[in-house]
């Protein structure tokens, strides 16, 4: 897959040159899983001690990740993210930073974070609201749902739904597709940052509005989390294992 996409990504121009890298693909190696978000163990830890700071350089951190992906790295470039499996937390948010979201049948989207009495704070909201109603990215966070991709292909959430197993082809054509009108497609790109910029300092400023909130956590919200943070473990084993034995083999 990686081969493909370079291929389409570097195509010789009549000079003979490669031309710039115009698509940037995020995906998961890991089958059925696309990302299960943060390291919640940490981040139960970092409460627990009291450590604002070691909090504010966690939630940093994600956002200086997701942040340059958001703004296609300030090129001419789409990002495009490629969703076979779960895309939880921290998952969800870096799925949806990209321009074009792919998912296959099978993927399941959630914002667990309610559940343990937070909200998500690097970047949801952001780019929720980037790609559909203030109202529905209000709902979505605050309810804690499991969306299927077909429920977020009818949300706008996503733009291309495929059977499990073509993801990958379905990156391919869209990127075929795509160059088309790439001049198009790239001026268009240039008119919404003008009009509605993901900003780092917008980020920055949720950010610390969530180290915060999640300093307010009580005992029963920590027990919680570690409950995730063992039902993650456990997800994360499951879909491993077999391409360990594999290696074995």
């Amino acid at each position: 897959f990686q081969h493909t996409v370079e291929m389409v990504n570097h195509t010789p121009d009549p000079s003979g040159e490669s031309l710039p890298i115009r698509y940037l693909i995020l995906c998961s190696t890991v089958p059925g899983v696309f990302n299960l978000g943060g390291d919640l163990e940490l981040f139960s830890r970092l409460i627990q001690k009291r450590d604002r700071d070691g909090l504010f350089g966690y939630a940093k951190a994600c956002i200086d990740v997701l942040y340059p992906n958001a703004v296609n790295f300030e090129q001419d470039m789409t990002t495009v993210t490629l969703v076979q499996g779960d895309a939880l937390g921290g998952g969800f948010e870096a799925a949806i930073s990209s321009n074009v979201v792919i998912a296959e049948k099978s993927a399941k989207f959630g914002l667990p974070e309610v559940l343990f009495n937070l909200v998500p704070g690097m970047g949801a909201y952001s780019f929720l609201i980037r790609r559909t109603s203030p109202d529905l990215a209000e709902r979505i966070i605050l309810s804690g749902e499991l969306l299927t991709a077909q429920k977020m292909l009818s949300l706008g959430l996503v733009d291309e739904v495929v059977d499990d197993g073509h993801g990958e082809e379905a990156v391919v054509r869209f990127i075929q597709r795509h160059q088309k009108r790439g001049n198009a497609h790239a001026a268009f790109s240039r008119i919404k940052k003008c009009v509605d910029p993901v900003t780092y300092e917008e980020l920055i400023q949720i950010t610390k509005i969530w180290v915060d909130a999640a300093l307010q956590l009580r005992d029963r919200d920590l027990r919680m989390i570690e409950r995730l943070v063992q039902a993650q473990n456990r997800r994360a084993a499951r879909r491993t294992e077999p391409k360990a034995m594999e290696g074995l083999g």
